[in-house]
């Protein structure tokens, strides 16, 4: 358990570092595929908000991926030494993309959407459209996310007995 606690924590780290990278110094429309459609509206198309930003943005993205990596290498190296067999590595995949997604209900859309200066902080046209009332925006994909972590962890656990 202990493992599996510590790669889900990589998980929210990765995806925490995705989102600043992304939003904050990318600052490609193409990132926010997932945002509310008043708050696309409401961002224009900018340039770099400084030489370098892009870079930076870029740098921060492939840390991410490297700690997305890192936490399914732990993942399975663990399950591996420890001979999982399917359901314990059905159970750990499970466990690690409902705390991500916890997370990204929590963290993302509570705390960061509705009741911080994250994303206006970025994006001053925002100011006045996120809020509170945003909360629940995304309802239907984070419903559709809880329920397409089953097979997908399913397949990664088959995948994993099978391949190990």
């Amino acid at each position: 358990m202990e493992i599996t606690m510590i790669s889900a924590v990589m998980v929210m780290v990765a995806y925490f570092l995705l989102l600043c990278g992304a939003v904050g110094f990318v600052q490609d429309k193409r990132f926010f595929g997932s945002a509310p459609k008043e708050n696309l509206a409401a961002i224009p198309d900018k340039k770099e908000r400084f030489p370098g930003a892009h870079t930076i943005g870029w740098a921060i993205i492939a840390v991410a991926l490297l700690l997305f990596v890192g936490a399914l290498t732990l993942a399975v190296w663990d399950g591996v030494k420890h001979d999982f067999g399917f359901w314990p590595f059905f159970g750990r995949f499970l466990t690690i993309l409902y705390l991500m997604e916890l997370y990204d209900i929590l963290f993302f859309d509570w705390y960061l959407l509705c009741c911080s200066n994250f994303f206006p902080h970025f994006y001053p046209e925002l100011k006045g459209v996120v809020g509170p009332h945003m909360f629940g925006y995304n309802k239907k994909q984070h419903i559709a996310h809880f329920i397409l972590y089953i097979p997908s962890s399913a397949a990664i656990a088959l995948f994993c007995i099978l391949l190990f």
